[in-house]
């Protein structure tokens, strides 16, 4: 049976719980400027290649997708042309909302999922709303009727912070005694789940994440 080992103290900078890089507000000419760059890229052609298929000169074209100036209504319809994108596509992330998901104690939505015939339960408490990632938060609980089992595998990472019980839980070929306070965090593409349940009923927190197909 193998531990891991306590991390050090990690020094974000300042202003910041986080290593994810700050938000900043985008003006408009910046969000469609950004879109503009975006499709171009995933066309996989050069700002003069654009230019010239929207009749722009390259130095107009780079200030606006640096959102330096206020394009036109006649000048964003020839880059949309030239893009095969609606013009709607350039305004799209300025408006978009950015949600909260907030559920209230003992309200989450009970999931089935593999292991739950072995007396594992699933209460999922909210959801992601992003384009590329799905995040999925449960709170998972072990009965007394619970079983060992440690077959799942899926795609994405998964965090476990234990709550209550203690439990010998497998992870590819190693395995780590957990209790409350405790955290792993693993690959979920490997074989994973709880092998010894040494104290029970046994609460957990579980987030996932992997990408949107």
């Amino acid at each position: 049976m193998a531990n891991l080992e306590k991390p050090g103290l990690i020094e974000y900078p300042s202003g910041t719980g986080s290593g994810a890089p700050r938000t900043a507000e985008r003006t408009l000419e910046e969000a469609i400027g950004a879109q503009i760059r975006l499709h171009r890229k995933r066309l996989d052609i050069t700002g003069g290649e654009l230019a010239a298929a929207a009749s722009l000169s390259t130095g107009m074209l780079s200030k606006i997708e640096n959102g330096q100036i206020s394009p036109s209504l006649s000048t964003l319809q020839s880059l949309a042309r030239a893009l095969n994108q609606p013009l709607s596509s350039f305004f799209t992330p300025f408006e978009e909302r950015h949600d909260c998901s907030f559920v209230k104690a003992g309200s989450g939505v009970s999931i089935e999922r593999r292991g739950t015939k072995a007396g594992h339960h699933y209460q999922l408490l909210g959801h992601s709303l992003g384009d590329d990632l799905v995040v999925e938060p449960f709170l998972i609980t072990l009965s007394e009727e619970a079983r060992p089992y440690t077959s799942f595998q899926h795609a994405g990472v998964e965090m476990m912070y234990m709550l209550t019980g203690k439990v010998l839980y497998r992870h590819d070929d190693r395995s780590y005694l957990l209790e409350p306070g405790d955290t792993l965090f693993f690959d979920a593409a490997a074989p994973h789940g709880p092998e010894e349940l040494i104290e029970l009923p046994m609460t957990y927190l579980s987030i996932i994440i992997y990408p949107r197909e």
